[in-house]
C-alpha cells in the first residue's frame, strides 16, 4: 500500500515512522515532509494549503491512504475534496474539523452536548469584551476563536492584562482574523492532560495518556508554546478515571458527532483539566497533538495502518489497539526566543552521535548542502522509551548534551512540573 502523509513536523515524522513498520505499506511519500521523514519516505514539494495540488498528486502517484497531519488543510476541507473522488483518508471531513477551527463552535457543541467546560462568553466587540470580563476572577483565559498556530490562547492575571490581550486581538488584529470573534473563559484548576483517541464516527478508541508541557519555561512558566515536552504515561493521571472520561466526554461525544451528522474519521485530541477525578474539556483538536503523538506512537504495539485503513473505512470495532506498558519521554529543541522571534539556518550537529535506543523525530529542520540546518520554533524532538519516568528522562536529558545548535533551548523539567 502506498501512503501519504501531509505535514511537515515532528508530529508527521512520528507518524510515517508509526507506519513504516507496517509490513503492509510499501511506500512512504509525504508533502512536504522533512528531512526525517526523507530517511523513511519520498518528500515532495508542495503546501499543505494546495489542496487541489494534494488531489492531483494522490491520483497521479495511486496513493491508497492519505492521513492529514496538520489541522489547517482539514479545516480547509482536503478531505472532503479527497473522499469526493473516492480516495481513502485518515482526518475528519471540514464540517467536523471545526470542533478546532472555531473555538465558539467547539463551545457550542460542549454545551449542547452536555460535554463538561468551563463557562464562557463569546464576542466580536472589543468594549462588550471588557464589559463582560466583570462576570469573571482572575486569572481569566481569553482564546481567539480562529485557528492562531498555538498562540491564540492567553491566561490573563489582571483586569489590565486582559483588556490589553483584547485590544491586541480585537483592534490591533494581531493574529491575522483569527482574533477577529474572542473567548472569554474561566479559568480552570488542576491538572492539565492530554487524551487521543482514534474514531471512525462509529467507534471510539482511547490512546495511552500523555502529559504536555506548553509554557516555555520550567515551572510552567511564560508564554504558551506548541509544546516543549510529553511523557507517556501521564505521571499525574488518578487512577480510574477511564470509566469518568467514558460516561462524562467520550460518551456524549460520540452521541453528538452522531446528532449533529458530522462524519468524523481521525484521531479527536481532547484537552482536559482533571480536579478531584472530574474532568472539563479545554479544547478539541482534530488530529494528532504535537508532540503528544511522538511519545504515544512509539508505545503502539499494533500496526497504525490496520488502524488508519479501518478508521477510514469505518471498520475500527475489527481492529485490535494494543499498547506497550513501557514509558516514553519526548524532548523538544527549541530556537533561542521561541515562541517569540527567532532566528533560523543554524548548523545543527551531533544527529548521529546518540545512543542506539535514542529516536530523534525533525520537527523544524532542513537539509542544504547535506547539513541539517535549523527551520523552525520547535526544531527537534528527542525520544526514549525505557521501563520508568527517570530512566526516560535521563535518556533523553542526555542525548540532550549531544545534540547542538546555536541558541539551543530546551525546558529542564518535562515529566516533572
Amino acid at each position: 500500500m502506498k501512503v501519504l502523509v501531509i505535514g511537515s513536523g515532528g508530529r508527521e515524522h512520528a507518524i510515517a515512522h508509526a507506519l513504516s513498520k507496517s509490513n503492509k505499506v510499501t511506500e512512504i511519500h509525504a508533502i512536504p515532509g522533512n528531512p526525517g521523514i526523507a530517511s523513511i519516505g519520498t518528500c515532495h514539494k508542495g503546501s499543505v494549503e494546495d489542496l487541489e495540488g494534494i488531489k492531483k498528486f494522490v491520483e497521479d502517484y495511486n496513493i491508497d491512504l492519505t492521513v492529514i497531519g496538520p489541522e489547517v488543510p482539514l479545516c480547509m476541507g482536503l478531505a472532503d475534496l479527497l473522499e469526493a473522488s473516492n480516495h481513502l483518508v485518515f482526518g475528519p471531513k471540514k464540517f467536523a474539523a471545526t470542533l478546532e477551527g472555531s473555538k465558539a463552535f467547539s463551545k457550542d457543541f460542549m454545551m449542547r452536548h452536555n460535554i463538561p467546560t468551563a463557562a464562557y462568553v463569546e464576542t466580536t466587540n472589543y468594549e462588550e469584551a471588557c464589559k463582560a470580563l466583570d462576570k469573571f476572577s482572575y486569572p481569566v483565559v481569553i482564546k481567539a476563536d480562529g485557528l492562531a498556530a498555538g498562540k491564540g490562547v492567553v491566561i490573563c492575571e489582571s483586569k489590565v492584562d486582559a483588556t490589553n490581550t483584547l485590544k491586541e486581538m480585537l483592534i490591533d488584529g494581531i493574529l491575522d482574523g483569527a482574533g477577529s470573534k474572542v473567548i472569554l473563559e474561566e479559568f480552570l484548576t488542576g491538572f492539565e492532560c492530554s487524551l487521543l483517541c482514534f474514531t471512525d464516527g462509529k467507534t471510539i478508541v482511547p490512546m495511552v495518556s500523555a502529559k504536555d508541557h506548553k509554557q516555555i519555561y520550567d515551572g510552567n512558566i511564560g508564554p504558551n508554546t506548541g509544546g516543549m515536552g510529553t511523557v507517556s504515561p501521564n505521571p499525574f493521571m488518578p487512577e480510574n478515571m477511564d470509566e469518568v472520561l467514558k460516561r462524562d466526554i467520550l460518551d456524549p461525544f460520540m452521541k453528538g458527532l452522531k446528532e449533529d451528522n458530522m462524519d468524523y474519521r481521525g484521531v479527536i485530541f481532547i484537552g482536559l483539566m482533571i480536579e478531584n477525578n472530574k474532568a472539563k474539556v479545554l479544547e478539541f483538536n482534530v488530529r494528532f497533538g504535537d508532540p503528544e503523538t511522538q511519545s504515544i506512537l512509539l508505545r503502539l504495539d499494533s500496526d497504525l495502518f490496520d488502524i488508519m485503513y479501518a478508521v477510514a473505512n469505518k471498520t475500527l470495532e475489527q481492529v485490535p489497539v494494543k499498547w506497550s506498558d513501557e514509558h516514553v519521554c519526548c524532548l523538544v529543541l527549541a530556537s533561542g526566543g521561541y515562541p517569540g522571534s527567532y532566528e533560523k539556518g543554524k548548523v545543527i550537529t551531533g544527529l548521529n552521535d546518540v545512543d542506539d535506543d535514542i529516536i530523534v523525530f525533525h520537527a523544524g529542520t532542513k537539509e542544504e548542502n547535506g547539513c541539517i540546518l535549523t527551520n523552525g520554533g520547535r526544531v527537534l524532538n528527542i525520544c526514549a522509551k525505557g521501563q520508568n519516568l527517570n530512566e526516560v528522562r535521563e535518556k533523553v536529558y542526555k542525548a540532550s548534551s549531544v545534540i547542538d545548535f546555536e541558541g539551543k533551548y530546551f525546558r529542564k523539567d518535562i515529566g516533572l512540573a
